[in-house]
């Protein structure tokens, strides 16, 4: 890792702890703004002890920009959980890729659509499932 980019990631890591806290949950109640501080906290630490590992400069700058995303979405919706793209009314399930197409489950046609799906997801959901 470049020394600009650790600096930048030692950064985001101290803002993301300043943010956490002074985070007040949206309700204003103190039991939901504890649990809301408690899960910024642990995503942090999750994802930065994940990532920690990282040499390629090209996924770190992936998770940085991930991680600027995040702390942006969360601020301006004053909701710390990653924002869902879309939701099934009929289900209540979250819908974050693009349904799976008439492809049979192998070959190039098959490739070719979870290569698609896995561009389609938003930078600030790219960690989210993994660490689910």
């Amino acid at each position: 890792m470049t020394p600009v980019a650790r600096q930048e990631v030692l950064g985001l890591y101290r803002r993301i702890f300043r943010i956490a806290k002074k985070w007040q949950s949206a309700s204003g109640q103190m039991e939901n703004t504890i649990k809301e501080k408690q899960y910024i906290i642990n995503e942090a630490k999750t994802l930065f002890q994940k990532n920690k590992d990282l040499t390629d400069p090209e996924l770190i700058k992936q998770c940085i920009e991930e991680c600027k995303a995040r702390v942006e979405i969360g601020l301006h919706y004053h909701i710390p959980y990653p924002r869902p793209v879309s939701v099934n009314p009929d289900t209540s399930t979250t819908i974050h890729l693009p349904p799976l197409g008439l492809a049979p489950q192998r070959g190039r046609a098959f490739r070719n659509q979870e290569k698609l799906r896995k561009l389609s997801k938003p930078a600030y959901l790219r960690s989210y499932d993994e660490v689910s």
